[in-house]
């Protein structure tokens, strides 16, 4: 039988975007309702599509999310795909396992939900297609899931629905571990993971595939983001196509600014580049990006020292280009022009190994620890190095201060 299904996860309905609070230009209503346009999406996509059913591989939900409304939007989705004939197989990821909405609301009859003791196998009648999965009954399930699988029914099309970070090496946390070539042992047809919030056929024989999340929530998902579209035809996978299903769009925008010695000609590099990721990235949608300032000039100190300055300058540069562009922080990575006579090769190369030794920075976060668990929180967006520092990265805090210092000494030099 041929038929065509949709492949979802990571979809944390109503998990707000973060970074744009401190912007009273930002419509509140988008902050607060693009999971749940994107979850729409993906109910009108599903139906234009005539899918046979849909896959959601985990994190429905974003941890202990209190307001029983998101879930009855769910509901209320999900009652959408019951009416055109559409049903839905699901399983329970780590944020999941967080939510009384998981354990207490009752789900329309169209969506199964697998069983967190053991591995469940169950069949779509519809296409004959049998779904293995098994749900997180705690945020760490404690081990690889996968090995309690059953292996692949034969003569039936044989779908895995699994949460995972396999490997662990894509940056996620690594709930339940595993290796592909031990998912490609089951013997099943497709794999449907869900945990790794960026689209990636890990492999193609059989295929192993995380569909991304539905909606970028921060700078760190940026791109187009949305679901997997499988077509089968005589029983193969003939094709997987990412479609993007979100409603915001995120976006890290550089700007080189070598050589740039005037402040009319750097504005005008940030404008050509905000213009080039409006056209070629957001895609009619409403663009979030960050700019990041680089390259060695001579206005670096003033970058530097007049940041807020700055940061404010882009945004009115962002402003006529779009009403839907806005700015969600501005890093300053650019770096001074060192002449040689003022600082030597010798103390320039000790300043860059002290921003790259490990223990340096080791040092510098026991210094201040302290500091930043009396520093509150909300200040983090008024300065990228402090936001730096309380999560841990101090090579950027030291790139960052020897920075200033090679600044500070070759401008004192020329004077």
């Amino acid at each position: 039988m041929d038929f065509k299904f949709l492949h979802a996860a990571d979809i944390h309905l109503d998990s707000p975007l973060h970074g744009l609070s401190q912007y009273g230009d930002v419509p509140a209503t988008l902050v607060r309702t693009a999971t749940r346009d994107a979850l729409d999406n993906l109910v009108a996509r599903a139906i234009e599509e005539q899918v046979a059913f849909v896959v959601i591989a985990g994190d429905l939900y974003d941890g202990d999310w209190e307001a029983f409304s998101t879930g009855l939007y769910f509901c209320s989705a999900m009652g959408r795909l019951r009416d055109a004939g559409i049903e839905v197989f699901l399983v329970y990821g780590n944020h999941d396992a967080d939510s009384h909405l998981t354990r207490q609301l009752p789900l329309p009859d169209n969506v199964t939900a697998f069983a967190s003791a053991k591995p469940q196998s169950v069949r779509h009648a519809g296409s004959g297609v049998i779904l293995h999965g098994q749900s997180y009954k705690t945020r760490d399930p404690g081990g690889d899931l996968a090995t309690a699988y059953p292996p692949a029914e034969p003569g039936a099309f044989n779908i895995g629905v699994l949460h995972t970070a396999l490997n662990g090496e894509r940056g996620h946390a690594p709930y339940s571990p595993c290796h592909p070539d031990e998912l490609a042992a089951k013997g099943y047809d497709y794999w449907a993971l869900g945990h790794v919030h960026r689209f990636d056929v890990v492999r193609t024989d059989p295929h192993i595939v995380f569909p991304g999340n539905l909606q970028g929530r921060n700078i760190r998902e940026t791109g187009p983001k949305g679901a997997a579209l499988v077509t089968v035809v005589d029983g193969r996978v003939l094709g997987v196509e990412h479609i993007a299903l979100d409603v915001v769009r995120w976006s890290l925008v550089e700007v080189d600014l070598a050589g740039v010695s005037d402040i009319g000609d750097a504005h005008n590099r940030i404008r050509l580049r905000l213009a080039a990721a409006l056209e070629s990235e957001a895609e009619g949608r409403p663009l979030m990006a960050r700019v990041r300032l680089f390259g060695e000039t001579v206005l670096h100190d003033a970058i530097l020292n007049e940041r807020d300055a700055w940061r404010e300058g882009v945004r009115a540069i962002a402003a006529p280009l779009s009403e839907a562009l806005w700015i969600e922080k501005v890093i300053v990575g650019t770096a001074p022009v060192v002449e040689a006579e003022v600082l030597s090769d010798d103390f320039d190369e000790l300043l860059r190994s002290l921003a790259a030794d490990p223990a340096v920075a080791d040092s510098v976060a026991n210094d201040l620890s302290d500091f930043l668990t009396k520093m509150p929180a909300e200040l983090d967006h008024e300065t990228e190095v402090l936001a730096d520092a309380r999560n841990g990265r101090f090579a950027s805090v030291l790139a960052d201060a020897t920075g200033a210092l090679r600044s500070r000494l070759t401008s004192g030099g020329s004077r």
